[in-house]
């Protein structure tokens, strides 16, 4: 039998080994864990006790000590408040193997679908309301009772995300742990750790508790809310959801970081910066080997002077899918080999970096041209004073918060709720931008006034002399529902990107049809003016990006070309002369965009775009130069 529990545990390690590891649950508990996964052994009702601990009256005197410690109740509200304590009457020893112990979670979810289970999952809402202190009494939920859960729900919420499978499934999901183990309050001392686990075999996650001391009857389980965390001004901020305070006194100033931090990025993105090359001089009718592995280049490349190769040796143009590493090799080896790539562009098509460039433009504020951005790693406090400040004001202080590097609109959220985006700082790393609360809106016959958002593509020839055109034609997305600024969960009314969602209606509209009908509802800006600012903004962007040599600024790497994807909404502003003007805002830049529809309606894009970035040819194409 010894053996078949040894096997066990093996097993149990090679699956989970690595995830035990990293949220550091002592090797000693394994053995105890992996056979109370498996029989399902939820013993903590053994150890410990929940108790209700008595609100003091505020009109009874309270000595100092007893207010500081009100002070400092964790979980604020008008509910009771709760704290978990060992009741086992031989308190708890961390050496013993079996002082491990499994939590189980009330609810599992996605942000974007919190609302419709709360409506639709049968006492669901009755339980959230009983374990955050939410008065709820009817049978049927009522939208108050739901908007109060997701509100609150921060307070309660964690998070983890799968390491495998699509974009979709790699978005972050949030739990709540059942009534025990959200009861588990706030220490900066804390006597037990949590940890969630994705236990394989049942395709379940629990949390994992475990003692940090030796613990007598009657001694209280904390956990730190803020664990890992040394900064005493970044716990201060992550510990705000359950112990407010104002930070109004830390400067919301963020300059540009260190050159140290783009040093960082180059690093960590293992890429290798070519040495110093002469720009390659090719002969007037050279015919172009290309090097692709993308299908609509394949399909729609007509132009005569290029020809496919499946030869990557031979080829002089490698137009690659997914991003090139070893500009090194390649400028020390086949310097005369075009590249579809920039060193270094991820600059501007990660959103963190986007907004660090862009404050060369406008200063810590950043331009006019980019939504009020902070990195929620680096820049946390400075947002929270920024935010505290705008409600100081009663200004608006609706905020969308999106991850670094993932396109779609995924695991992207709109929200006025702080303590909401404090916590989806733990999630995956991501930046909070101001949310365009008075969008430019395009009338739509069938719906009403709906938010738009307009894609450029764009063509870097060179960085340095910056070559910059952009391509004639530009694609238009369309919300769904009319635009106001409430039911912020409600993806058809806040968003455009319609074409990845199952089901959903998607607006096309050509943008030679779209003109008129823009200048028809705004006849004083007509679009020539308004797309003339727009690659003002444009101009800008790629100047700031190129100003500097990498990796504080995209590499001028004389053997390569790049197409972007620009894409920008238009919002209501006041000029310095006080005139209400149409203000572009670029939202983000797309690496290798999907070129599906250009291909399909200009089947001479991509014969455009290679005559535009590789025989320096724009006659006859449909191309502007910007700069």
């Amino acid at each position: 039998m010894a053996g078949d529990g040894e096997e066990a545990l093996a097993a149990f390690v090679a699956l989970h080994g690595a995830a035990l590891r990293a949220s550091q649950v002592p090797t000693r508990y394994w053995e105890s864990l992996s056979r109370k996964l498996r029989g399902e052994v939820f013993d903590a009702g053994d150890y410990f006790g929940i108790m209700q601990v008595e609100e003091v009256d505020e009109e009874e005197e309270v000595d100092e000590e007893m207010e500081e410690q009100f002070k400092k109740k964790p979980n604020p509200g008008n509910g009771p408040c709760f704290k978990v304590i060992v009741t086992n009457e031989n308190g708890l020893q961390a050496s013993n193997p079996d002082s491990v112990f499994l939590i189980d979670h009330a609810w599992t979810y996605r942000v974007e679908h919190a609302r419709q289970q709360l409506r639709r999952v049968p006492g669901l809402l009755h339980r959230m309301a009983n374990l955050m202190g939410i008065a709820f009494h009817g049978e049927v939920p009522d939208e108050g009772s739901i908007e109060q859960v997701l509100q609150e729900m921060w307070k309660y919420n964690q998070t983890y995300q799968l390491s495998q499978g699509t974009a979709e499934e790699k978005v972050p999901v949030w739990y709540i742990m059942d009534e025990f183990g959200s009861r588990i309050q706030h220490s900066d001392q804390p006597s037990f750790a949590t940890a969630p686990l994705f236990y394989i075999p049942q395709q379940i996650a629990y949390t994992v508790l475990w003692p940090l001391r030796d613990l007598e009857t009657g001694d209280e389980v904390t956990r730190d809310y803020a664990y890992g965390e040394t900064d005493r001004l970044i716990r201060k901020c992550v510990l705000l959801p359950w112990v407010p305070t104002e930070v109004l006194d830390v400067s919301c100033f963020t300059p540009e970081p260190p050159d140290e931090h783009y040093q960082a990025i180059l690093a960590e993105n293992k890429e290798k910066l070519p040495v110093v090359i002469n720009p390659p001089i090719y002969a007037k009718d050279k015919v172009f080997k290309v090097f692709t592995d993308i299908q609509q280049v394949l399909n729609n490349l007509t132009h005569p002077r290029f020809v496919f190769t499946d030869n990557e040796g031979e080829a002089d143009i490698l137009y690659n899918f997914s991003h090139f590493k070893d500009y090194r090799k390649l400028s020390e080896e086949r310097p005369e080999v075009m590249v579809n790539q920039f060193p270094c562009e991820n600059l501007l098509t990660v959103k963190d970096c986007l907004a660090s460039i862009a404050r060369r433009a406008g200063g810590p504020d950043g331009p006019r041209w980019l939504p009020r951005t902070f990195n929620l790693q680096t820049e946390l406090p400075q947002f929270i004073s920024y935010f505290q400040q705008r409600d100081r004001r009663g200004e608006d202080n609706h905020w969308i918060c999106k991850p670094w590097n993932l396109a779609r609109s995924l695991d992207t959220h709109i929200t006025n709720n702080l303590n909401s985006i404090i916590r989806h700082r733990e999630s995956t790393p991501k930046v909070v931008c101001k949310y365009i609360e008075e969008p430019v809106l395009f009338e739509r016959e069938d719906v009403g006034l709906v938010k738009f958002d307009v894609r450029y593509v764009v063509l870097l020839r060179s960085a340095r002399p910056l070559q910059l055109y952009s391509y004639d034609v530009f694609w238009l997305r369309f919300s769904n529902r009319a635009f106001s600024l409430d039911d912020l969960d409600d993806y058809e009314k806040h968003f455009t990107v319609m074409n990845y969602a199952p089901g959903v209606t998607l607006k096309q509209v050509h943008c030679e049809d779209f003109i008129p009908l823009f200048e028809k509802q705004y006849p004083e800006y007509p679009w020539t003016t308004v797309q003339a600012s727009i690659f003002k903004a444009f101009a800008e962007l790629f100047q700031v990006a190129s100003s500097k040599p990498a990796p504080l600024g995209i590499c001028d790497y004389p053997s390569s070309r790049a197409i972007y994807a620009i894409d920008l909404m238009l919002k209501w502003d006041t000029s310095r002369d006080g005139k209400r003007i149409m203000q572009p805002q670029i939202l983000e830049v797309n690496f290798n965009p999907d070129c599906d529809r250009a291909c399909q309606y200009h089947p001479t894009f991509f014969n455009d775009v290679f005559s535009t970035l590789f025989l320096d040819e724009t006659d006859n194409c449909h191309v502007t130069r910007i700069v």
